[in-house]
């Protein structure tokens, strides 16, 4: 029997499609999917459709792994989605950078977007460009001498009227939404590859954009920053 910590369950919603599936981490590749198409004119997520959808798959799934679903992770791709892009600019800002004055220019960032976009949930903080001394980077100069530091940040975000929506229907069963995943971001990543799009969404997950803030939950320990991602409270 696969172990629990070796799957996630993804639910992939679109205004034309859902898609179930559970994924072996450990083998990258999927143990169980199904797959519901319906045709759609109004261009808006069909709710009750995917009570029915779920009603058919979850218990299908905790048959096959003897173990309940507690936590699922929903991939969105539909209007209900937004990006936005906001630049920050600081003069005489620090003299060297490092990843402590990368945290609060970003956290400035984010509180903005907070207070002027209050229906939104934040699920992705994409680091466009780094503007350094006039230049525009693409990556992260860490130690760099520097009369001026600025970001260009995209903010994506779902509504919380369809978050609150997902998060009722889901609840019928005892399962909690862990993380919300835009499925455009993750096409457009991983754009002209091959991959599954189970694969496309674990490496998204798992911090394959190094540009990428990691958003964690108020109530984990923050251990720091690393190289790979950065961590803010979300």
């Amino acid at each position: 029997m696969t172990k629990e910590f070796d799957l996630d369950t993804y639910l992939i919603i679109t205004n034309h499609k859902f898609i179930i599936c559970l994924f072996d981490k450990k083998n990258l590749k999927k143990i169980y999917s199904q797959e519901f198409e319906f045709n759609n004119k109004s261009g808006t997520l069909d709710l009750n459709s995917l009570s029915e959808f779920l009603e058919n798959n979850i218990f299908k799934i905790e048959k096959l792994t003897s173990k309940f679903i507690n936590n699922i992770i929903v991939v969105v791709d539909s209007e209900e989605i937004k990006d936005l892009n906001i630049g920050i600019k600081k003069k005489n800002y620090i003299k060297n950078l490092n990843f402590k004055n990368l945290e609060s220019i970003i956290v400035e960032a984010k509180d903005l977007f907070k207070e002027t976009y209050q229906d939104q949930k934040i699920i992705h903080i994409i680091i466009q460009n780094y503007l350094i001394n006039g230049k525009t980077y693409l990556k992260f100069q860490k130690n760099l001498p520097t009369n001026d530091f600025g970001l260009e940040i995209k903010f994506i975000s779902v509504s919380n009227k369809l978050s609150f929506q997902l998060e009722k229907i889901l609840g019928k069963y005892q399962i909690k939404i862990s993380k919300y995943i835009s499925g455009i971001y993750v096409e457009n990543y991983f754009q002209g590859k091959r991959n599954e799009f189970p694969v496309m969404v674990y490496e998204i997950i798992n911090g394959i954009n190094e540009n990428e803030v990691k958003l964690v939950p108020k109530n984990t320990i923050n251990k720091g920053f690393f190289e790979k991602f950065f961590q803010l409270f979300s």
